[in-house]
């Protein structure tokens, strides 16, 4: 069996031949910009395969995943950007570096210090604790991140009342605000007070929100499956109608 290092160098003879001359056409004429979306999208499909607890697809799209670092480090060395090794020279040195509780004389993980850390190697002369975030995260993972790092340097709530009592306040102000943008605001504030609510749950607000809509699509196509059996056209119905056949469906799931 190949040593770890020497499967990692026959995986990238096989992207540089992909690459090649006599290479697929495809790959040939990828980039670092259209690679773009097939990043998330394996990310995403990484996610799923945790939460349906698949060890085989995890497997599988760990690999999709490795794929995109090699697919990225390939094209850099052919445009001479940088070489593969200085990717993981790179991870190494971050990783050692941004832990001297293990690798040198600190006692002890600290959140701060890890975001310190952090802001002197990109030069950041305004170090905030809140940490540099990054913004192109989807919403609710970006609210998440934020109040994970409050809550590391003690900004937080004592208990999951206070987080409801929070929700129940922004409610409120909802039905309160009387233009649109302040009804956009006070909304927004409701969402970031419901994810902080999920935290305190130990939920991930992205994984439910994504479940629930699931939920939702399975069971509209039920209730449409169901109106059909009865032999009746969907668009004919008033919404009373159809309200029962979606309790049907509930009932129906229940059973």
């Amino acid at each position: 069996m190949l040593e770890l290092g020497e499967k990692f160098e026959e995986l990238m003879k096989v992207m540089k031949r992909l690459r090649g001359p006599k290479g697929c056409d495809w790959d040939k004429a990828q980039t670092h910009d259209s690679l773009k979306p097939y990043i998330i999208e394996e990310a995403y499909e990484l996610v799923d395969s945790i939460d349906e607890q698949d060890i085989t697809k995890i497997k599988e799209e760990l690999g999709d995943i490795l794929l995109q670092v090699v697919f990225h480090s390939t094209i850099a060395e052919e445009n001479n950007e940088f070489f593969t090794i200085e990717v993981i020279d790179e991870l190494i040195n971050k990783l050692v570096r941004r832990h001297p509780h293990v690798f040198g004389d600190e006692k002890g993980y600290s959140y701060a210090r890890w975001e310190e850390i952090k802001a002197k190697e990109n030069g950041e002369k305004n170090f905030s604790r809140i940490g540099k975030l990054n913004k192109a995260l989807p919403a609710l993972s970006l609210a998440r991140r934020i109040q994970e790092n409050a809550a590391a340097v003690g900004f937080d709530w004592v208990e999951v009342k206070d987080v409801l009592d929070k929700v129940k306040e922004e409610v409120e102000e909802l039905n309160e605000a009387k233009t649109q943008a302040e009804v956009e605001e006070e909304f927004g504030d409701l969402l970031f007070a419901l994810v902080n609510l999920a935290r305190f749950l130990k939920i991930d607000p992205e994984v439910s929100l994504r479940k629930a809509s699931e939920k939702f699509i399975e069971r509209f196509t039920q209730m449409e499956k169901a109106i059909e059996k009865d032999g009746k056209e969907f668009e004919a119905l008033n919404l009373e109608e159809l309200d029962k056949y979606w309790e049907l469906i509930k009932k129906e799931e229940k059973r």
